[in-house]
Order: structure tokens, then C-alpha cells, then sequence
């Protein structure tokens, strides 16, 4: 996705991630949401309350700031803003968040099985994957657990709920998500087929490069 200079732009390559979210199985309807921090500003969009990620225009967008306060767009945020909020202030690199409820990512931790980075654009993309408890949606214990895990984790898994994926701008966040549930996605036709060890190999993980 090119660079943006205006909120209408950022808005706008969310609301395509959101479009290409629902269409792809990463979500449905109004569940996730989604976040950008505006150019230049210590401020972030964030989609309001009850959006469907597929029918997102810039008036379905909230403007806030670091400090928890609306300061323009809709009137209602996201019930999951501090999830976002949270993440922004431990991690002045990130840009974007991009939280989904992707099927196979909540179904492995479910049922305690990790997911394996298994191909390049995996182990590129997605690198480490942190995990946190089952908390509330909306509730601080969520959004401070999430903050924790994203010091380290550009994906984060939240138990039983959904997922969380960081990046420095809206394509490369939306590119962690969906690696992140391709991986999980491998991971489970692997142990369907009894493989419980396929994995990226970690010797190559450090000198890893893409083009």
C-alpha cells in the first residue's frame, strides 16, 4: 500500500483491509477492528462501534488520542479501543493495528497446539507470536496483556477471542495477519496429518531476508 497524507486516505486503506478481511474468512460482520495512527499526529483513527469491517467509509471512523480521548470522527469507538490505544504507547514504531478473529489461529491455541512459522513468508512476516489469556473484550486486563506481548510479538494470539497483528504501516499489519493465519492454517493440516515438528528452519530465522 502506497504512504498516505490525509486521515481520508489512512481511513480509506482500512476500510479496503477490512473489505479483504471479511471476504478472505478473517472475520465476520462486526467482529475486529481496526487502527491507524494519523501522519504526523500523537492521534489514531480507530472503526466505531458495530461497523462491519466489509462497509467501512471514513465517517465509520473515530479520531482519539494517546490519552483515551475522542477528538473527532464517530461518536462511538470500537468497545476494543484500548486494545489499540495500549499498544501505540509501548510501541512508537507501530502504525497500525489490526485485530481479526482468524479461525485456525484461536482454534490451535484452544487446543494448546502452537502455531508453526512453516514457510518464508511466515517466518519473514510474522517472526514470533506472543499469547495472552482469555480477558474480556474491551477490558483493560486485555489491552495491558496485549501491550505486554507486543513489546516483543508483532502478532499476538488473544486466547478464546481473536488475534492482534502490528506493522509500520496498514500493509505490512495487514501482511502479519494474514501470514499469521496462513501459518496456523499449515499448522493444523500438518497435524492432521501427523506431522507435529514441520517448521522454518531456525538456523536460517536470523540471517532471513525478503525482497
Amino acid at each position: 500500500m502506497k504512504p498516505v497524507q490525509t486521515r481520508d486516505e489512512l481511513c480509506e486503506q482500512l476500510a479496503e483491509v477490512g473489505r479483504l478481511s471479511v471476504e478472505r474468512g478473517l472475520v465476520l460482520a462486526s467482529g475486529g477492528n481496526l487502527s491507524a495512527r494519523l501522519p504526523g499526529s500523537d492521534e489514531y483513527v480507530v472503526t466505531g462501534a458495530g461497523t462491519w469491517l466489509d462497509r467501512l467509509e471514513v465517517a465509520d471512523f473515530t479520531v482519539m488520542n494517546l490519552a483515551g480521548e475522542r477528538t473527532g470522527g464517530a461518536e462511538r469507538p470500537s468497545s476494543e479501543w484500548k486494545l489499540h490505544q495500549r499498544t501505540y504507547q509501548v510501541r512508537p514504531d507501530v502504525n497500525c493495528v489490526v485485530h481479526l478473529h482468524p479461525q485456525h489461529a484461536v482454534l490451535l491455541d484452544a487446543v494448546g497446539e502452537p502455531i508453526r512459522l512453516i514457510t518464508l513468508d511466515h517466518a519473514y512476516y510474522v517472526r514470533s507470536i506472543g499469547t495472552v489469556p482469555y480477558h474480556p473484550n474491551g477490558s483493560d486486563e486485555l489491552a495491558d496483556a496485549s501491550a505486554e506481548q507486543a513489546l516483543t510479538h508483532d502478532c499476538v494470539v488473544l486466547s478464546h477471542h481473536g488475534s492482534s497483528s502490528l506493522g509500520a504501516d496498514v500493509g505490512m499489519a495487514f501482511r502479519r495477519a494474514m501470514n499469521l493465519e496462513e501459518a496456523a492454517v499449515a499448522t493444523y493440516r500438518a497435524l492432521s496429518l501427523g506431522n507435529a515438528t514441520a517448521a522454518f528452519p531456525s538456523s536460517a530465522l536470523a540471517a532471513l531476508h525478503h525482497v
